[in-house]
């Protein structure tokens, strides 16, 4: 873990809002010259705290309006098998998360597609790619938070 202090703190939750904010409005907020949040902020990236900073779309504007969660069993529990999922997981940008779990089942796939039919070509390419055990998938009624903000 990474040391990081209050002034640091502050600027990351103003960036996880809000990554376009300028460096005198951020200075602004948190109480530092525009020179020291940019040389803070260096020091976040450097130090891999900061991983990337990206533009938040609207998925019901891009037609992207049904989110599903998959609910996977892998057919086998070899490395061959595995390798092979997280290559074709990893290929499908319709798949947002893919995570290893514990418990009942082996893994929890979060995909954003347009509607029921869409899933259904999602689903049909996962199994053409990778002999599935079982899959399940339960899909979003409403959505009542989603965020990418850490909690600092």
């Amino acid at each position: 873990m990474v040391k990081i202090d209050d002034t640091d703190r502050r600027i990351l939750a103003i960036l996880q809002r809000d990554a376009a904010i300028g460096l005198d409005a951020l200075g602004d907020k948190v109480g530092l010259s525009r020179n020291a949040c940019w040389r803070r902020i260096r020091a976040l990236d450097e130090a891999g705290v900061i991983t990337g900073r990206v533009a938040l779309l609207d998925p019901e504007r891009l037609g992207l309006g049904l989110t599903v969660f998959m609910q996977i069993r892998a057919e086998r529990h070899d490395a061959e098998w595995l390798e092979a999922f997280a290559r074709a997981t990893k290929a499908m940008p319709e798949i947002q998360s893919v995570y290893r779990m514990t418990g009942d089942l082996d893994y929890l796939i979060r995909a954003r597609v347009a509607d029921m039919k869409d899933y259904d070509r999602l689903y049909q390419r996962l199994i053409a790619r990778v002999p599935m055990g079982d899959v399940s998938a339960s899909f979003v009624m409403e959505e009542i938070k989603d965020t990418t903000e850490l909690p600092l």
